[in-house]
């Protein structure tokens, strides 16, 4: 039987790097329509990755000699992968950059955080970046890196900038069963949020959709203090609420990771996400992830250590 154009080119080629939780979300949004190539640095994971449709690729973005067989292997990548946990720099997205050809377009999955501390006001992609962390520094420097990638190969990258991820097994339930303590209301933070599954629908349609280089807030429509989350992810699990402290008594509660994430304040728009990348939320509050999943996640609050 004769080859028709499209069997003859196939599938285009697509590359997810950092397949964990959210890029697992992904592959069924994406297997059907590319080729799909997920990095992993361990190997005992290649079963894992085949089984969900993609072909499994070992490399390590922290050694930059395992990473010459990416040259050219896709024109679409979705970048998933953390910054290193220490330094002012991200040098996996240097040794990432440093090999994808011209002509890619990528999406690269950041963080609201650096944006840093807002007071609480409400903030839009013109907001200039100010990151309190070091932690959010290394994704500043990420993004400035790969602007320069893109603008020098002449490439399409698509940044977006992400919240806390929850999901039904991304929530703070044993941090509530540890009756780990919040701030009280009055010096209480705003925190943003979005759907693990609603995220990986937006990262197709920015693959899609998304402009070259531009920022996207990939964030829900909740407006609520961090105690407020923790307050209805309670009552929802059948949980005490978690005690409220004055900041300065929370200092000695709390580890500083968490009380980095208790000092900055801020609420982001999504109006360019939803206007530019026709997006639909399947959860457009937390509220409403709460209320259609109330009775499992009732029977996890309950369920014995």
């Amino acid at each position: 039987m004769k080859k028709t154009a499209k069997n003859r080119v196939g599938k285009p080629r697509l590359l997810i790097v950092g397949c964990g939780d959210v890029g697992m979300r992904l592959l069924p949004l994406l297997r059907d329509r590319f080729r799909v190539f997920a990095l992993t640095s361990q190997p005992a994971r290649r079963d894992e990755l085949r089984a969900a449709g993609a072909v499994p690729v070992v490399a390590d973005l922290d050694r930059p000699a395992t990473l010459a067989r990416l040259a050219r292997l896709a024109t679409r990548v979705v970048h998933l992968a953390p910054p290193p946990s220490d330094g002012a720099i991200d040098r996996r997205s240097r040794n990432l950059a440093a090999i994808l050809p011209e002509g890619t377009h990528l999406v690269y999955v950041s963080t609201t955080g650096v944006y840093g501390d807002c007071g609480g006001a409400w903030v839009d992609e013109s907001r200039p970046v100010n990151p309190t962390s070091a932690r959010a520094g290394r994704r500043v420097d990420a993004e400035m890196v790969l602007r320069r990638w893109a603008k020098r190969t002449q490439s399409r990258l698509s940044i977006l900038r992400v919240p806390g991820i929850y999901a039904a097994e991304r929530l703070p339930i044993e941090r509530l069963r540890k009756g780990t303590p919040a701030l009280r209301e009055e010096e209480d933070v705003y925190t943003n949020h979005i759907h693990a599954d609603d995220l990986a629908r937006i990262i197709v349609q920015a693959l899609f959709r998304g402009a070259a280089n531009r920022v996207y807030n990939t964030v829900d429509d909740s407006d609520m203090k961090m105690g407020e989350y923790f307050d209805a992810v309670a009552d929802t699990a059948g949980l005490p609420r978690p005690p409220r402290l004055p900041r300065e008594e929370l200092r000695q509660a709390v580890s500083p990771m968490l009380l980095s994430f208790m000092s900055e304040s801020r609420r982001l728009r999504n109006e360019r996400m939803k206007r530019e990348l026709a997006v639909r939320l399947r959860y457009p509050t937390v509220e409403d992830f709460l209320r259609a999943k109330a009775e499992p996640l009732a029977r996890q609050g309950h369920k014995e250590d």
